[in-house]
């Protein structure tokens, strides 16, 4: 038998006889990493532990505790999943069933289920796990044998007459239940152990609402209950700092069936909103940006010019006017760059920044509108850099350092950063990308900033480095954006003239730091959980006279703090002071103000917080200049 030479991930080497699978090379190096081996990476493939290797191959031995060994795991999930309904419900039909974050999804056909089935479903998942049931592949001799043996399933038939140009069609057993699936999956069911369903849904076939509406099932997957049942409290905690939930109790927002996607900001919402434009704004003025105001709706050559036509329509919104057909804008940089062309630009006059809070509307199905997160209306603060290459280098390291400031040094946030390179539909030549991409990538290695690679998932345009918030209760959302674009000067013959008296195209560099007004709205609601920092709060300061005869000094110190900028109003109703104050800070008022006999005499106030912290009696007007210093400060 002749023997194959295996690289392990520590660059040790070891030979074994060709054929050897990867739970077999576990076993030789000890049995305690054999039960725990769950896949294999063979080379740049994850493979089933029962794969044989044939040729020299890079191996590493895959647990739960790897990334790419959960992924394994929440697809068997899946599986798992799978095999509970049949045995419940024959006459459902499985379609597909794929990793998702945290856990996984399978959809059904011929399945009519609620949640109120979930325990049911999961206890028989339980049942076979503790099974064990032998997971094994099985490789098809042809499309046409896989075909006869998923005849009665028209959404499996589908899936192999697709697939069957790329090779071998393959299935996965385990007891009496088989499903089409390229794999890999764990060796037998008894390594699932900590998986809960969550929700149902429905969800068109292949996403595609000409197609049949399924009952989708989600479930969640780790490798640990330990950690299953933090994510579990993550998610609790999640639900109770919705941005919904909050927007409704603290009359934030609103939406309407009339415009879907589309959200309302209430007053108290309003005052959120604008605070953090201003709070942009002043560093635009800092920063040496421009602020512009653009229309929103464009003639289709515009679009055409820009290739959003070509590349993006689908997510836009399309009108018809004496013949001509118009696109709402769902981005800003195809007009800056109208505004750039407007004058004779020369290298002395770069780089020109212009910021637009410009709304945007993008066509998003209306089975993915969530909240604030996801809408069809909203605005950026977005902002286009049109600079000499010379200068892009120190224009990017800017961004970053505006990222930096915004939510490290203002929200006291973490966040990290990714470089998202070329996706597979993109405008330009390669040779264009690589050098922009290396751009990026110096930048970040230059500011020694941590980062990693997401390959494919840049612009059409331009790659960019996306950056990602950790919120209060560790989840990660992405808002802020840096790209480069080489592209759309070209396109819009965008020029300036340089020092040797010849024309030039710039450099465009489109960012956001906030990104979406409204997303971000979400994400500060739920991660400080309606207890805003006293510059963004809508009401900082509520005043509680205890009688009828206070009211008179209430009403001075409202107008003492309104007339130093702060917000603040009056409770006078007739009821008791403890009813008050529990609803000032139900409301999530930042100071309360109880005034009384003694407060009137002495000019005072008595403070308390929202968290019923007593602060006790103050001077109105250095408690005023107290709080004005802590507005202006923008402390989170």
């Amino acid at each position: 038998m002749a023997s194959i030479l295996i690289t392990f991930p520590d660059e040790s080497t070891q030979k074994y006889e060709a054929g050897v699978t990867p739970l077999e090379i576990a076993q030789k190096i000890s049995e305690g990493l054999a039960r725990m081996c769950i896949a294999a990476q063979v080379n740049d493939k994850v493979v089933d532990t029962s794969t044989p290797i044939v040729e020299n191959a890079k191996l590493k031995l895959l647990t739960p505790r790897e990334a790419a060994g959960v992924d394994v795991l929440r697809h068997s999930c899946a599986h798992l999943l799978a095999h509970a309904v049949k045995r419940l419900y024959p006459q459902a039909l499985p379609t597909i069933g794929p990793v998702i974050e945290n856990g996984f999804y399978y959809d059904f056909d011929n399945l009519d289920i609620t949640d109120d089935i979930l325990p049911k479903l999961e206890e028989e998942m339980k049942k076979l796990a503790k099974e064990k049931l032998v997971v094994s592949r099985i490789e098809h001799a042809s499309p046409a044998q896989a075909k006869e043996q998923y005849k009665d399933n028209q959404y499996k038939l589908e899936i192999i007459t697709k697939n069957e140009e790329g090779g071998g069609v393959s299935s996965y057993n385990q007891g009496d239940f088989t499903d089409l699936c390229r794999g890999p999956h764990v060796p037998n069911t008894g390594f699932l152990e900590a998986f809960k369903l969550t929700k149902t849904a429905r969800a068109y076939w292949r996403g595609d609402a000409a197609n049949k509406q399924l009952t989708r099932i989600y479930g969640l997957c780790f490798a640990k209950k330990a950690e299953l049942e933090a994510h579990i409290k993550m998610l609790e905690e999640a639900e109770k700092r919705d941005h919904r939930k909050i927007g409704r109790e603290l009359d934030l927002i609103m939406f309407h069936e009339y415009s879907p996607g589309a959200p309302f900001f209430l007053p108290k919402g309003a005052i959120i909103y604008r605070e953090l434009v201003a709070f942009i704004q002043e560093e635009y003025r800092k920063r040496g940006y421009q602020e512009v105001v653009t229309p929103l709706l464009y003639d289709k050559t515009l679009w055409e010019t820009s290739g959003h036509w070509e590349h993006y329509r689908e997510n836009m919104f399309i009108l018809e006017s004496e013949g001509k057909q118009f696109g709402l804008k769902p981005m800003n940089c195809p007009s800056h760059c109208l505004i750039f062309k407007n004058s004779t630009r020369s290298y002395r006059d770069l780089p020109l920044r212009i910021a637009d809070f410009a709304p945007l509307h993008r066509n998003e199905l209306s089975g993915t509108l969530s909240g604030l997160t996801r809408v069809r209306k909203f605005s950026q603060d977005d902002a286009h850099i049109f600079c000499t290459p010379e200068q892009l280098e120190e224009e990017l390291r800017d961004c970053i350092d505006f990222v930096k400031h915004v939510y490290h040094d203002v929200f006291r946030m973490e966040f990290t950063l990714e470089l998202s390179t070329r996706p597979e539909k993109f405008l330009g030549d390669i040779a264009v990308w690589n050098k922009a991409e290396a751009t990026l990538a110096a930048v970040l290695d230059s500011l020694e900033i941590p980062y990693k690679i997401n390959p494919g998932d840049g612009a059409f345009y331009g790659p960019k480095i996306d950056i990602h918030l950790k919120d209060a209760i560790g989840r990660s959302f992405q808002c802020a954006t840096v790209q480069v674009d080489f592209q759309l000067p070209l396109r819009f013959e965008l020029a300036y003239e340089g020092a040797d008296n010849t024309k030039h195209a710039p450099v465009m560099v489109h960012r956001a730091i906030l990104g979406s007004l409204e997303r971000f709205f979400a994400v500060m609601v739920e991660h400080f959980a309606g207890k805003f920092p006293l510059w963004l709060s809508p009401e900082q300061v509520r005043v509680l006279p205890i009688a009828d005869r206070h009211n008179a000094y209430a009403a001075l110190v409202v107008k003492t703090l309104r007339d130093a900028g702060l917000r603040a109003d009056i409770d006078d109703r007739a009821l008791t002071t403890n009813k008050k104050v529990r609803e000032a800070e139900l409301s999530r008022v930042n100071y309360i103000l109880v005034v009384g006999d003694k407060e009137v005499e002495a000019q005072t106030v008595n403070v308390r917080t929202r968290d019923n912290a007593i602060l006790g009696e103050k001077a109105l007007n250095d408690f005023c200049a107290m709080l004005v210093d802590e507005a202006r400060s923008r402390r989170a």
